[in-house]
């Protein structure tokens, strides 16, 4: 059975609300942008390049792979360059199984060559466009929004969640910050959050990646975070014994922040093989132990995610197949986390049933059908 779910995972409908624009570039996109630059990359040939930035953010630190997005954000410089990366992104994703997906990038990094940020957005949006135009001429299905991201040690953050209000009729669906998460919480720029719950907008914020439970808290509380971009260190605010239940299961005592976030069902967007590379999951050394598969027996929101296709050498569908392979996953556990990142995708609830009533659901049962 488990050949068998491993062979129809490309089939499945898959929903991506984690994933960096500037983290999926193909290898062979970045040499050739690179070279209308003038940009030097680490390797020319496309295979070999591709392998340096697998081996250079499979380093165990987060420091470290931010490094390599050096060289991709650095052939994103033009309104051409940024458009090609959101087509190619699409038609990736599309060729994947994706049917929903959120592209997350900062615009302020954008601008070496002369763009203004609105130009940043605009560009992105074309190739977004021109993707999916693409890929349904292909036959293939796929919706795609952005989540506008401010860095977290610049300190633009008003600047940009006002570019992200902005846009949000033209493609931008929610707002996220990242970067260096360890000493630049949200409460650097408090009022930020008043004003994008003023407007109404959706947020994502990266916390329990390279810092803790006090990152999560703000978050949750300061930032009223509808997300958690990665959040698998709520872990460390849940004590797990060494007795079981009547399941089989490893009692599991909560505290308080868990609780909150568990019982509030904020969406905790874990992307496994990047959170391996990063050590950002407490105690996983492999797939088979990376929190993921405790927290969604805990009933926690996960929604799984890929983070950076290129750095991780990774997709949805390699995602789902590790989990299947070495961590026992089912086609119900499949179903569970892509149903959860339907329903916590930015779009309007409506089009959310859409999403799942149209493609996902009848997409699983095909599946299904086909395994018995």
């Amino acid at each position: 059975m488990t050949h068998a779910l491993v062979d129809l995972i490309p089939d499945l409908p898959k929903v991506l609300l984690h994933d960096h624009l500037d983290g999926g570039l193909r290898p062979q996109t970045v040499l050739e942008l690179a070279d209308e630059v003038g940009h030097e990359v680490p390797a020319r040939d496309a295979d070999a390049l591709g392998a340096w930035f697998v081996e250079a953010a499979d380093s165990g630190s987060l420091v470290r792979y931010l490094e390599t997005f050096d060289h991709t954000i650095a052939v994103m410089q033009t309104p051409e360059a940024l458009a090609r990366v959101a087509r190619e992104a699409v038609l990736d994703l599309a060729a994947d199984g994706v049917v929903y997906a959120e592209q997350r990038w900062a615009p302020e990094q954008h601008l070496q060559r002369g763009l203004a940020l609105e130009a940043t957005v605009e560009a992105v949006q074309s190739g977004i466009d021109e993707g999916i135009r693409e890929a349904a001429a292909r036959g293939q299905t796929i919706r795609v929004g952005q989540l506008v991201t401010a860095m977290r040690h610049t300190d633009r953050w008003q600047e940009i969640a006002e570019l992200a209000v902005a846009h949000r009729d033209r493609g931008v669906v929610g707002f996220d910050i990242a970067g260096p998460e360890d000493g630049f919480p949200p409460s650097r720029h408090a009022g930020i959050w008043r004003f994008l719950a003023e407007q109404n907008f959706p947020v994502t914020v990266h916390a329990g990646e390279a810092a803790g439970l006090d990152s999560i808290a703000q978050a949750v509380h300061l930032g009223q975070a509808d997300r958690l971009g990665h959040g698998v260190r709520i872990v460390e605010d849940i004590t797990f014994h060494e007795s079981f239940d009547d399941d089989g299961e490893r009692l599991a005592e909560l505290g308080p922040l868990a609780h909150w976030v568990r019982d509030h069902q904020i969406t905790l967007e874990v992307c496994p093989v990047s959170n391996l590379q990063t050590d950002a999951a407490p105690g996983a050394t492999s797939v088979a132990d990376h929190p993921i598969t405790r927290l969604k027996e805990l009933d926690f929101a996960v929604a799984l995610s890929t983070d950076n296709r290129l750095m991780s050498r990774t997709s949805m569908s390699h995602e789902m197949t590790r989990l299947v392979t070495e961590a026992g996953w089912t086609i119900d556990d499949l179903a569970d986390v892509t149903l959860t990142a339907a329903w916590s995708a930015f779009v309007h609830h409506d089009e959310r049933r859409e999403l799942v009533d149209e493609l996902i659901l009848p997409g699983y049962q095909k599946v299904e059908g086909a395994l018995r």
